[in-house]
């Protein structure tokens, strides 16, 4: 990702933040401020109805029972039969082990013991991983068979000869409708049932639930009326289905934006291609009608520093010069396109800056060598009457 898109994203989720802040402050902290005044008012009203009880008694009896809530105990519970609604039964510590790999942690149960804490950091390295290769494969599974059956669905609709796009659509739709019936409409009724709750904190507990936040004001099974021993047990499995569900959705909006960003990449690319064909073929038009100009001029060929004599030798038969002098007749350029490696040349830069360094810059003419390597010697003319052996003696 690049820094800019980065930078984008990070001052986008800081705005979302600020912006949930102000919505939360604006309507929780009224009936913080309200909760605060009643609470005070109650103090005061136990006060002076007992005057035997002083200030400091009385508040550090309230931090015990917050302390004693914070472990768990119930205080409409009697302690002589507080072992019969314990919160860690077999059934709670089972749900209470399931929020610890599931990563939600509600709170509403923590651990007071130095080896509980201990045992707890090495049970979740270990159990968090193996929960997540279990969330994978239930999630695989789960979404092949929803995807299965609306695959059934979808072969109904091509029969009545609806346009394939619209298939999609209807399948990814009944995809979402399919997994909130079964992972969260349905589940409400339960809760609204078995915890007594209204369906706006069943929905709230769900999602909460689903999305592993876990703030921890409501949790299923935690009610002291609750008595039944399988009952979160059995919600965890369904927190367990609900998160592989969750998870095959988000990996099917994955494969989706994956595909997306092939495709456009794929389209880029062709267009990025068009482009450089372009511009080579400009380009190497534009080098044709430059390349009399390229040639190097008389005052161009003076500078140039002279090559070395050859060595010494029988003069060589040169062919008549013409009397009419000019500029060496250069061997028939060939066009841009005959080479490759120009065209490859030509991607990076524009025909502009391409078009002006060809008429800038001198060229030297196909077929001849800028910077030749030493000179090879001159074979010596053989005479009409010299015998091969002498040749080859000399």
């Amino acid at each position: 990702m690049r820094s800019t898109t980065l930078l984008a994203l990070l001052a986008l989720v800081l705005l979302y933040l600020v912006a949930g802040a102000l919505v939360f402050q604006a309507l929780e902290q009224p009936h913080e401020q309200q909760a605060q005044r009643e609470l005070g008012e109650a103090r005061d009203k136990f006060l002076r109805s007992h005057p035997c009880v002083s200030d400091q008694d009385l508040g550090l009896f309230i931090q015990e029972v917050a302390d004693a809530l914070g472990a768990g105990a119930n205080p409409e519970v009697n302690s002589s039969i507080a072992s019969n609604h314990s919160a860690w039964n077999l059934g709670s510590a089972f749900f209470f082990s399931g929020t610890i790999i599931t990563t939600i942690g509600y709170g509403n149960a923590a651990l007071r013991t130095d080896a509980g804490r201990l045992f707890c950091v090495f049970y979740a390295l270990v159990g968090i991983p193996l929960f997540g290769i279990l969330l994978a494969g239930v999630g695989d599974r789960l979404g092949s068979s929803l995807r299965r059956g609306i695959g059934h669905i979808e072969a109904i609709f091509l029969k009545w000869h609806v346009p394939p796009g619209l298939v999609r659509i209807l399948s990814a739709v009944l995809f979402l409708l399919l997994g909130c019936l079964l992972f969260v409409l349905t589940p409400m009724f339960v809760f609204c049932y078995m915890e007594d709750w209204s369906q706006l904190e069943a929905i709230y507990f769900i999602i909460v639930t689903l999305t592993t936040v876990g703030f921890g004001d409501y949790v299923a099974g935690a009610s002291p009326n609750q008595k039944s021993t399988v009952y979160q047990p059995l919600v965890w499995f369904w927190i367990l289905l609900g998160l592989a569900y969750f998870a095959s959705v988000l990996t099917t909006i994955g494969n989706w934006l994956r595909v997306v960003s092939r495709r456009t990449r794929a389209e880029m690319g062709g267009l990025t291609a068009q482009a450089a064909s372009w511009t080579g073929t400009v380009t190497a038009r534009v080098t044709q009608r430059a390349g009399p100009a390229a040639l190097p001029s008389e005052k161009e060929e003076k500078e140039r520093p002279p090559l070395l004599p050859p060595p010494p030798g029988p003069a060589e038969p040169r062919a008549p010069e013409s009397p009419e002098k000019g500029p060496p007749a250069s061997p028939p350029t060939a066009s841009a396109l005959d080479y490759p490696s120009e065209n490859l040349a030509f991607i990076d830069e524009s025909s502009d800056t391409q078009s002006e360094r060809s008429c800038a810059l001198p060229r030297a003419p196909r077929g001849r060598r800028r910077n030749p390597g030493p000179p090879k010697k001159p074979a010596r003319p053989r005479g009409p009457g010299r015998p091969r052996d002498q040749d080859a003696a000399v």
